[in-house]
């Protein structure tokens, strides 16, 4: 299941939406990628400590304690649960909710947002849930043990994405993200079957409160509150009243995610931010830097600051403590080898394993072969299968669906063991599959490019400094990006540091999905260069990136001393539009897609563009890299 990335300084990039250029890992992903998968070892140990527990001489002291009861009481009402209760109903809600805020902020502002990359995760999707349930039927005998159909149809991203760490090829970047796209309609449906299959007998006045809270959110978000407060106090009640109403608490923290609203920080939201910032370095008093703080709160979504910080507490706390309460089967007295000979294990076991293999590799492969869309660029079918067997690691709604849907102890011990033995078969089996993709179809990373695709030509690149500088750094980037314009800065402080040992290159790479003007304004400084002007015009549009229409263009090149004619006529050329499509042409071939990127040599950066960590990039880049 996904939780929530983290969110955290986010790389300063505007992002383009058009599936030609296909976008790099963002910096909000790789903190989710870290997230889950630094969680793994706390998982792996708490599943170690609960089966060793559960088949200890205190194994009845490992049953006891998720049988104690404990309440809370306000006044005279009372809300009384044993702890595997609380840790089910209760810890599972708020892992749920992360969820929720990760859907959404994938369908805002995610890889869910250009919908045609929607169509091949939503079938490979479909086809991992349906597929393995069709095998669990087909194998599970009748009766209660039918009821467990829907242990088969979760994939836990946290081990996934371990496994794949270890197993899959060196570079996984875009098989991360198609496989998380994935996972977003796993988890929409796991909820859904969770918080309406398995739920009791449902009462209707609490159900209509729960309804009205949802308006209440919904509302939040028309009214534009940006404090986190009142959204925070509407999900807990209507986690509340969804638990009085007889559904499972999951719905509820799903639901209360989806309406929390998640949008990309506004260029006025983050100006502002940053000019609240300098007044507090300039006057560091209390009240100048609580309104700097208002200041930058307001400039990232709720949905992202709430994810900020919740993520952190499902991964390395909730997760680990369902894995304890859950995992503990005692397979003593017969109960191991009674559970290998079970059609139910077998049928868990075969249901999420090949299941989930044939499931994403069809829905996946075929809509592909058929034109309905495309794989990620970087992502082959050996990928996708290798992809679509890890994926076969359901463990944490796996277990809470075999708690849920099996009243007979023996049958839910072996679903468990099902579990269990189902995510190591998946790694094990994907670890045969990505190298046999390695082998026989050379399907050795699932990345984007990495290495500067066009070498740096000091007769035909716009270059600032000596051409045979020892350093080199490429950037390319957008006139109508405001964090291009602070790009611009980080620069001109690196070539201060550097002198003449640093040589700098722009290219370009306009996103006129979302710029409208940036295209013509590289053809401005395009034409510019034609004169011996392009630096000049190059500084003037960032420092007026308001002011980029046809008429502010001849404007700007009046200013820097341009013969107006001379640039009109360059500006509609086609030579000046073929350099434009030349650099985006190499941008994207280079694994860049969006502004800025950042070329160390020849070597795409990931992480932050700040100037301190450029500059120790560059200085840690080996010779031969920065002199291609």
């Amino acid at each position: 299941m996904v939780a929530t990335r983290r969110k955290e300084d986010p790389e300063l990039q505007t992002r383009a939406r058009r599936h030609t250029v296909v976008a790099q890992l963002s910096g909000p992903v790789r903190s989710f990628l870290s997230t889950e998968a630094g969680s793994v070892g706390l998982l792996l140990a708490a599943v170690v400590v609960a089966l060793v527990w559960a088949n200890s001489p205190w194994s009845e002291a490992y049953a006891s304690l998720w049988a104690t009861d404990a309440s809370f009481s306000v006044g005279g009402a009372t809300l009384s649960m044993d702890l595997g209760h609380w840790v089910s109903d209760g810890l599972m809600a708020m892992f749920f909710f992360v969820i929720g805020l990760e859907v959404r902020y994938e369908v805002s502002v995610g890889v869910l947002t250009d919908r045609r990359r929607v169509v091949i995760p939503a079938l490979a999707g479909l086809g991992g849930m349906l597929i393995p349930v069709l095998f669990y039927l087909a194998i599970a005998p009748g009766g209660e043990a039918a009821q467990g159909w829907g242990v088969v149809i979760g994939t836990d991203t946290a081990f996934m994405l371990g496994a794949l760490a270890i197993v899959g090829p060196r570079f996984v970047t875009q098989l991360r993200v198609f496989l998380l796209a994935i996972t977003v309609i796993d988890d929409i449906v796991a909820v859904a079957v969770i918080g309406f299959v398995f739920s009791d007998t449902v009462h209707l006045r609490a159900l209509l409160v729960a309804l009205v809270l949802c308006v209440a959110l919904a509302g939040l978000t028309r009214l534009g509150v940006w404090r986190a407060a009142p959204y925070v106090l509407i999900v807990l009640a209507l986690w509340l009243a969804t638990f009085q109403a007889g559904l499972h608490a999951s719905i509820a923290g799903m639901i209360g995610g989806l309406l929390i609203p998640a949008q990309a920080p506004a260029r006025q939201a983050v100006e502002r931010a940053a000019r609240l910032f300098r007044a507090f370095r300039q006057s560091p008093r209390a009240d100048v830097g609580l309104t700097a703080r208002r200041g930058l709160k307001r400039a990232v979504s709720v949905n992202e600051r709430l994810q900020t910080v919740l993520h952190p507490w499902t991964s390395y706390l909730v997760v680990p403590v369902f894995a304890l309460a859950s995992a503990g089967v005692d397979l003593r007295g017969g109960v191991l080898a009674n559970a290998l000979t079970s059609k139910v294990t077998w049928a868990v076991i075969i249901g999420l394993v090949l299941g989930k293999l044939i499931g994403i590799g069809a829905g996946a492969l075929l809509p592909a072969r058929l034109g309905l869309g495309a794989l990620p660029r970087g992502v082959g079918p050996g990928h996708v299968l290798g992809g679509g067997v890890l994926s076969g690691i359901g463990f944490t709604v796996s277990l809470l669906i075999a708690r849920l849907a099996f009243e007979d102890p023996l049958l839910r011990a072996q679903a468990t063991v099902g579990v269990l033995l189902a995510a190591v078969f998946s790694t094990v089996l994907g670890w045969v599959t990505f190298r046999l993709a390695a082998v026989l179809r050379g399907e050795t990373d699932a990345d984007l490019p990495r290495t500067l695709d066009r070498p740096v030509d000091p007769a035909t690149d716009h270059v600032r400094g000596p051409a045979d500088a020892p350093l080199t750094l490429v950037e390319y980037g957008d006139y109508e990006c405001p964090f291009c314009a602070h790009a611009t800065g980080v620069a001109q402080e690196l070539r201060q540091r550097f002198g003449d040992r640093l040589r700098y290159v722009y290219r370009h790479l306009p996103l006129p999905d979302v710029h409208p003007y940036a295209e013509l304004a590289a053809r401005a400084a395009v034409a510019a260069d034609g004169q011996g002007r392009f630096w000049e015009m190059h500084d003037r549009l960032f420092a007026h990136q308001s002011e980029l229409e046809f008429d502010d263009l001849v404007g700007h090149a009046a200013q820097v001393g341009l013969d107006i004619e001379l640039f009109l006529r360059d500006l509609d050329s086609d030579e000046t539009a073929a350099r434009v499509r030349a650099d985006a042409a190499s941008a994207e071939a280079s694994g860049a897609g969006g502004a800025p990127t950042f070329f160390i040599g020849d070597r795409r950066h990931t992480g932050p563009s700040d100037a301190v960590t450029l500059a120790r990039e560059l200085e840690a880049a080996p010779a031969d890299a920065n002199r291609r």
